[in-house]
Parts: C-alpha cells; structure tokens; sequence
C-alpha cells in the first residue's frame, strides 16, 4: 500500500512580492500655457463672430442708420431744435452713433448668448479649461468689432450729410470726437458680453438692453436728481458723445460729468458687468 503524504505549505503575505501601481498624473496647463492659449481663443471667436448672420445685419444696421438718420436731418430738420442753428457735417456725422452704441452691445451679447442658444458652449468650455481665457478672448473680438461698427457708423453718418449738402462747419472737434466715439462703441461691445455672460438668454438680454436704454434711463432721469442720474451707464454714453437726449433739462447739463470722469465711469461699468459674468460661467459651468 502506497501512503502519498501531504505538506501545506504556509504562505505568507511577505513571500508575495509587493506590486508597485503606478501614479496617474493628469496633465495640467500651466498660468503661461493659459496665456499662449489667449491667441487660439481669439481666432476662434473670430471665426464664431463671421459665421454669425447677426453680425453682417448689425453691420448693415449701422450704415442704414448713420446715412438715414445724416440725411434727414439734412435734408428735413436741417436746424438744431436746441441751438437754433443750421446743422453741419461736423454735428451731424456723430447723431447716429447713440445707436451704434446700442448695436454694438447688441453684438456683445449675441457673442455669448449664441453658444448657449445653439449648444456649443459646453464644446467651448471643455476646450478651455481656464474660463478666463474663454471669456478673453470673446472680450477681445468684441471690442474690435465694436471698433469697427464706431467708425463705420461715423463714415456712414458723414456721407449722409455730404449727400445732403451740409456745411462741413467746425472740425476743430472732430479728431476728438472720433476718438471719444470709439472708445463708446468698444466698451459698449463689451458691456453687451457682460450682460449676455449674466442673462445668457439672446432674446432677454436684448429685451433688458432696449428697455433700460430707451424706457427706464429716461425715466430714471426724468424723475431722479441730476446728481444721481448722471451716474447713469447711456447718461455717460451721452457725456462722451457730446449730445443730449430729450429728457435733459439745463439742471441734467448743468450737474453732467466731464468725458473723462463719463469714461471712468462707463469703465466701470463694463469691468463690474464681465467680472460678474466671468464669476457666473465659472459657478454655472463646472469643468
């Protein structure tokens, strides 16, 4: 008889060799990588804003107003209602830009409000880890174009009072006032990106736009103090321009800012509106 004996071996946890699991790391973008990123966000944006519809209308919108509104009062009003005094090419070529102003904050909020309007904004910010540069460069086409629609606006309301056979009056101004226009119209872009940023609906942020533009700034002023309304954002619109709106009495004139303090403060304006939304599209957004 054959007897088979058995030996357990005991196994221990230190005869088994320790595995070493490799570390994951996730790669992640430098603050210079950030920043070199800033110049693809831009061309991107470029690329958005001429893919746009709005953007060639807004741009039409612009040289029908700046001629149109040139011409007629060329042509029909002719006479400032409130100096008495015929119009001329240098008073004129400035009237439309109040609506330039309007049109290139339109453009702004479009800038933003269309990547939630058509779903592409999760693809965007997946691309940018760092929101900031998202909203860069968005910042910085939208001032550009807003650059544009100014001086666009401005050569447009010229050649309506030209065509109208206006005088081409005082230009000792209008270098100054060229340069003041500009700068609404850029900063206005950017304000409409900080309202879309907040509201992120095109056709609320819109809404909002006109009714404190056209309706609840009027009021404001109609009621208020001249000390408070002239805090108000279109109320330094208008200091820089160097118009005045139906609602001023010699009180509003009186208590205005000059443009430099208008520029600050419309500035301030525009830094509270995109920091605000900067902050929501990190908060609404997470990566």
């Amino acid at each position: 008889m054959n007897t088979t004996t058995t030996t357990t071996t005991a196994i221990t946890t230190t005869a088994i060799p320790k595995l070493r699991v490799a570390s994951v790391s996730h790669a992640t973008r430098t603050r210079r990588g950030d920043i070199s990123a800033v110049h693809a966000a831009v061309r991107s944006e470029w690329i958005k804003l001429r893919s746009l519809r709005s953007t060639r209308a807004i741009l039409a919108a612009t040289v029908v107003l700046g001629v149109g509104m040139s011409w007629i009062l060329a042509t029909i009003v002719k006479t400032d209602p409130y100096s008495d005094e015929p119009f001329t090419i240098s008073h004129t070529f400035i009237v439309s830009t109040v609506l330039t102003t309007v049109l290139a904050a339109i453009a702004g909020i479009l800038s933003f409000t269309a990547e939630v309007q058509h779903g592409t904004l999760p693809i965007a910010v997946a691309a940018q880890p760092a929101r900031w540069v998202l909203v860069a460069g968005k910042a910085t086409v939208a001032a550009a174009y807003g650059l544009v629609l100014g001086a666009v606006g401005m050569v447009a309301g010229y050649l309506g009072a030209a065509v109208g056979r206006l005088d081409a009056g005082d230009g000792a101004s209008v270098p100054a006032t060229i340069g003041w226009a500009l700068l609404v119209t850029t900063m206005a872009a950017l304000f409409g990106l900080g309202i879309g940023l907040v509201l992120r609906h095109s056709a609320l942020a819109v809404a909002v736009l006109l009714v404190w533009a056209f309706v609840l700034e009027n009021l404001i002023r109609g009621f208020a103090s001249p000390t408070f309304a002239r805090f108000m954002p279109f109320s330094a619109v208008n200091g820089l321009l160097g118009t005045r709106s139906a609602g001023d009495t010699d009180a509003t004139i009186a208590a205005a800012l000059s443009r430099a303090q208008n520029a600050i403060l419309l500035g301030g304006y525009v830094i509270a509106a995109v920091a605000i939304g900067t902050v929501l599209l990190y908060r609404r957004d997470p990566g």
